[in-house]
Parts: C-alpha cells; structure tokens; sequence
C-alpha cells in the first residue's frame, strides 16, 4: 500500500448537490483531498419523516448517514479521478495513487459509533471527526459564505470572519451543525467555511492562497 499524507478533508455540502457539489470535487483534482459529502435532500427527508413519526434516534441518525452514502456514489460517478472508499487505509492508498477518495462514511462511523444518535450531529461532524483521525486540515463547502450573526436573509445579519469554536457554543443555528464547535474544541483543531458555490475558492484555501484573497469565508479557530 501507498502511504500518503491526506492533507484536506474536504466535506462538501449537501446543499451544493448535484451541479455545484460536482463542478467542485473536479476543481480540486490533483489534491491530496478526502471528499464527505452531506447527505442533502435525502436526509432532510428522513428528518422530516422524524417529526412526523418520531423515529427512534439510532434509526434516523443512521439512516441519515445512508443518505450520506447514496449522494456519495452518485458523484462518484460523474468525476473521473475519484475512487469510493470504505475506510481511512483504502483512502490514503487511492490519494497516493493520484485519485480523490470519497468516503462511504456509514462503515466507520457504524462500526466505531463515535458520535452520539442526534440531530445535532450531522456530516459537519462526521468530517471533523475524520479529519482528526487522519491529522488533516477540515474544509467545510456550503451554499454561503461562511458564518453569519444570524440568518443571512434577516436584517442586520453580521458575516463573521473569525471566530473561536467556544464562541460558537451559544449560536442557536449556522451553517453548520451544533455539535462541531464541541468537536473542535475536544480535537483543538482549526476549521475554515467556504461557499462551494465557487470552486475557485475553495482550492484557493487548499492551496493556501487565501491570506491575499478576495471573497469572504469564515475562520474558526478550535479554542
């Protein structure tokens, strides 16, 4: 096996699929990137399913994460230089072999059960989680520009560059799920916020070329 430094786990939204989500995953080819997909409108479905049904909380957050896997192989399949993997030795072999690894999460999240059966932990969790067994750099893509004080749409919302993730700890609701900033802080790691939109951005940040940039994306910094 090729041994590899996966320097990026890249969790790509679901908000971003199908056309962004892929125009995406193509723009960082030749990266040494892992690929989390969210689980989008599959999973939102079965969260709506939840309140009306009230599904035991193992069942919804597992089945959620099989949504994670269907989007998973369906992009799989528009991108030519990227392989499914199963677990973290298969994707650092296929980075090593010039490939981007998209991970089908629910086998080692179902067979380690490392997070807790909520709502609140959602693929931004899993990709942190992730990133902290690999050592890898955690780039979350989603359909804003990064963090706001509130809902963009709402008046006399704030975007906010920087943040720590204690700070986070009293934000109700973001781009991101509710149990991250708990994850970042356990993990002390750091966690960049971009909008997939536009690819150019995101492999701006993988590259490292952000710090002369000129789009916005928000900082979180792990303390």
């Amino acid at each position: 096996m090729v041994i590899t430094i996966i320097d990026w786990v890249l969790k790509v939204g679901g908000s971003l699929f199908p056309k962004h989500a892929i125009e995406l995953i193509k723009s960082i080819k030749d990266t040494k990137t892992l690929v989390i997909n969210g689980g989008g409108e599959f999973a939102n479905l079965i969260r709506k399913y939840d309140c009306e049904v009230d599904f035991t909380d193992d069942v919804s957050h597992k089945t959620a994460i099989n949504s994670m896997d269907i989007i998973a192989k369906l992009l799989n399949d528009k991108i030519e230089f990227s392989e499914l993997v199963y677990t973290l030795d298969e994707a650092i072999e296929v980075a090593g072999n010039g490939k981007i690894p998209i991970l089908l999460s629910s086998g080692i999240i179902n067979k380690l059960n490392p997070l807790e059966s909520s709502w609140d932990v959602t693929s931004d969790s899993i990709a942190a989680y992730i990133s902290n067994l690999l050592k890898s750099k955690l780039l979350i893509a989603t359909n804003v520009d990064g963090i706001y004080t509130q809902k963009p749409t709402l008046q006399g919302s704030k975007f906010i560059d920087e943040i720590t993730a204690k700070n986070l700890l009293s934000f109700n609701e973001s781009s991101i799920d509710l149990m991250l900033p708990k994850l970042l802080l356990e993990f002390g790691a750091d966690c960049f916020i971009v909008n997939g939109k536009y690819p150019e951005r995101v492999l701006s940040i993988i590259n490292s070329n952000f710090n002369n940039h000129n789009f916005k994306y928000t900082y979180i910094r792990g303390d």
